[in-house]
């Protein structure tokens, strides 16, 4: 009785759960449910696993909190400057306990902190369909992502879950665009049809066919007064938004115009084609400006430089790379070469950092590159090239230089096994601390900065290929296992046709030494 008291008032003492522990323990070893037993064998078992297997077990809580980082910055901006005596906090450092001090991105820290090289999660509709145009809402807090299948998907951009689903074209939707202010959304389909909505998507305006084959993109003017779309119908169009009034029609591209984009600040519209060309366009006369044929295949996509001066553009292509034009001089200032010669298919610059540039491969890999280290990072960062004199128009000497096209083929990062297949559409946050990939493989898939001092940085199956490797090998037994059933089927035919030699093999032909 008295050992019994003791064990009780232990077990007590330790926790809430002392008794249901003590309950639990004292029932011999068959009356025990099948799940205690399992449990307490794998606790026994935990002395003896490998390092490895307990690395696998470790596993980080699938969700992305930018409040609290929000919080701690403000906490010592306004409170611990006040006080000039308390001694200051310092940098991160490399333990779990100091994610709460990984600050969102900004200018004065290093762009290398704020590289999304961590797998977090990865969503897919029931309805598996391929992803070509995916955007962050204008409360940044959901994703958007249009399907091939017509549909709008909203996934929460913190937790991750699945939030509602629309059927929202009666086609493949391969073109999303968010007006300026937020107020509007436009979708473009495989049929020609553009059409409006409003931030809780009621659909208020639709034009259809306004182009005669799929549109491929879509962009907002500055001012969001007007937009320009692009189709494989060789034609981009520039629309009064207000009116929806079709206003004038770029012609130039001999053959299926891939991509475009509107300049955030200047009257100027990019276009990428499938003949190899990029083209610059004046969009108040309809007249081509320039015209870049450094290119060798397919443009795939053509995208203005968001922030910092404004002044570069980056257009990706089949041809396996990737060149940054300054549009000052209308030349190349830098070749991006792909890792493994593969197709280069989606891109997209960083919202903080001027330099950076994320690249997906039709391999399903995803690079990011720092063009500070290649180019000058007065022409990345600032506008101290472009003089402040009476004549607005004259560009310094800083511009006239010889520009060296420069080659990089090393990345910042590079996550070799991000998608299964191609990736058609990358789309930052815009604070800059998660990263949004989707294509071919059906997947929607989201990325953010490493956590500090975490040993599965780059351990799980987006660096190590596990995950492709298992389904390579599943379809190559597929594969094996089809061509064994396929070569029983013909060889029973053959000893079909063998046992029965008076009919010929072929209609229409005998087979010499048989009789009939």
């Amino acid at each position: 009785m008295n050992n019994y008291s003791n064990r009780w008032n232990n077990n007590n003492n330790s926790g809430g759960m002392g008794e249901r522990k003590w309950q639990q323990n004292s029932l011999p070893l068959p009356n025990r449910k099948p799940y205690q037993q399992q449990q307490m064998n794998t606790q026994g078992g935990k002395q003896g696993m490998t390092p490895e297997e307990q690395e696998k077990k470790i596993q980080h809580r699938r969700t992305i909190d930018y409040f609290t980082p929000m919080g701690k910055m403000m906490i010592r901006k306004n409170v611990y400057n006040r006080r000039k005596t308390r001694q200051p906090l310092g940098h991160i450092r490399p333990e779990m306990s100091y994610l709460t001090y990984l600050l969102p991105p900004f200018k004065e820290q290093p762009a290398i902190y704020d590289v999304e090289t961590k797998f977090v999660h990865v969503s897919t509709n029931k309805a598996r369909h391929a992803i070509h145009a995916i955007k962050w809402t204008p409360d940044a807090k959901r994703v958007l992502v249009s399907s091939y299948s017509g549909e709008f998907t909203l996934w929460n951009g913190m937790t991750f879950n699945f939030e509602s689903i629309m059927q929202a074209h009666d086609s493949a939707i391969f073109a999303l665009q968010y007006s300026h202010d937020g107020d509007w959304l436009i979708s473009g389909d495989q049929e020609g049809t553009i059409k409006y909505w409003q931030p809780n998507f009621n659909n208020v305006n639709i034009l259809p066919k306004s182009h005669d084959n799929a549109i491929q993109g879509l962009a907002f003017s500055p001012n969001s007064s007007k937009f320009v779309s692009c189709s494989d119908d060789q034609m981009l169009k520039i629309w009064n938004f207000s009116t929806a009034q079709q206003e004038r029609v770029l012609k130039g591209h001999h053959w299926d115009v891939k991509c475009c984009d509107w300049h955030p600040s200047l009257g100027i519209v990019v276009s990428g084609s499938k003949d190899n060309l990029v083209k610059l366009w004046d969009p108040r006369d309809a007249t081509c400006i320039t015209t870049m044929h450094d290119f060798k295949h397919t443009v795939t996509k053509a995208q203005f430089q968001q922030i910092g001066n404004q002044r570069l553009m980056a257009a990706s292509s089949r041809d396996h790379s990737t060149r940054v034009f300054d549009l000052r001089t209308m030349k190349p200032l830098l070749s991006i070469r792909s890792f493994n010669d593969t197709d280069m298919t989606a891109m997209s610059w960083h919202p903080v950092h001027s330099s950076i540039l994320s690249i997906g491969g039709y391999d399903g890999s995803l690079s990011t590159y720092d063009l500070g280290k290649a180019i000058d990072p007065q022409i990345v960062t600032d506008d101290s090239s472009i003089s402040t004199d009476a004549q607005p128009n004259t560009i310094s000497p800083l511009n006239f230089k010889e520009f060296h096209v420069k080659s990089i083929t090393e990345p910042l990062s590079r996550i070799p096994y991000a998608h299964d297949k191609a990736i058609y559409t990358i789309e930052y946050h815009p604070l800059g601390h998660l990263l949004c990939t989707a294509g071919a493989d059906k997947s929607l898939r989201f990325w953010c900065r490493g956590r500090p001092n975490d040993p599965l940085a780059f351990k799980d199956t987006a660096y190590t290929g596990e995950s492709w490797a298992e389904k390579q090998q599943h379809f190559m037994q597929r594969g094996y296992k089809q061509e064994f059933e396929e070569g029983e089927e013909m060889q029973e035919e053959q000893e079909a046709q063998t046992a029965a030699p008076s009919e010929p093999a072929f209609p229409g032909f005998s087979i010499p030494g048989l009789s009939s």
